[in-house]
């Protein structure tokens, strides 16, 4: 990696750190650029905004939990076996890759809900594909396939007990987080195949 590409990419992962802690709107260019080792007019050799900062920064950890969580699965047949270890990287995504600071997209999602402009914009483009694909996957549990709504409503649950998971196991320190986790989507699956 190229000495720029590598200080770029540092900058990346210090605001996308910060951010997951603070929000977009409490990270300053002089924080990024200390933690870093640059300065203020140093970041800006990298990025010509904040905004295109932010912008890539979002669009980067979000190229990476879909790296994580989907493609592990991918190879997998589609249906159960696929769904459910997307089920089970999201949460280790919750648990142990974003363990220093939380989760990047969940902190800009509660963030950026009343925020209009171009972080929020691009935070509900990247959700809505995570979800055309997860609904895509969904689909296929049962044959013949589920309905749109039905599949939407499965995707619904599924992200509501990620989030669950999360607030119970890093914010409350539930130790039975997972597990519980766990048995809920199961129980779900075992209901939706079932039909």
């Amino acid at each position: 990696m190229r000495k720029g590409d590598a200080t770029k990419a540092r900058i990346l992962d210090e605001t996308a750190r910060q951010a997951a802690v603070k929000g977009f709107g409490a990270v300053s260019l002089n924080d990024v650029a200390g933690a870093v080792g640059l300065s203020k007019s140093g970041l800006f050799k990298h990025f010509e905004s904040k905004e295109v900062m932010e912008l890539a920064t979002l669009d980067q950890g979000f190229d990476r939990f879909v790296a994580f969580v989907w493609t592990p699965a991918e190879p997998l047949p589609p249906g159960r076996p696929r769904v459910e270890m997307v089920f089970d990287r999201w949460l280790d995504w919750t648990e142990v890759e974003n363990a220093a600071g939380g989760c990047l997209i969940m902190a800009a999602s509660v963030e950026l809900d009343d925020q209009p402009g171009p972080l929020r914009d691009l935070l509900t483009r990247r959700i809505k594909q995570w979800r055309k694909a997860l609904t895509r996957e969904v689909k296929a549990l049962r044959d013949p396939e589920l309905s749109d709504e039905e599949a939407a409503i499965v995707v619904f649950q599924m992200k509501s007990y990620v989030l669950g998971h999360a607030d119970a196991k890093r914010l409350m320190g539930d130790s039975t987080a997972r597990k519980v986790a766990h048995a809920a989507f199961t129980a779900l699956l075992d209901r939706t195949v079932a039909g």
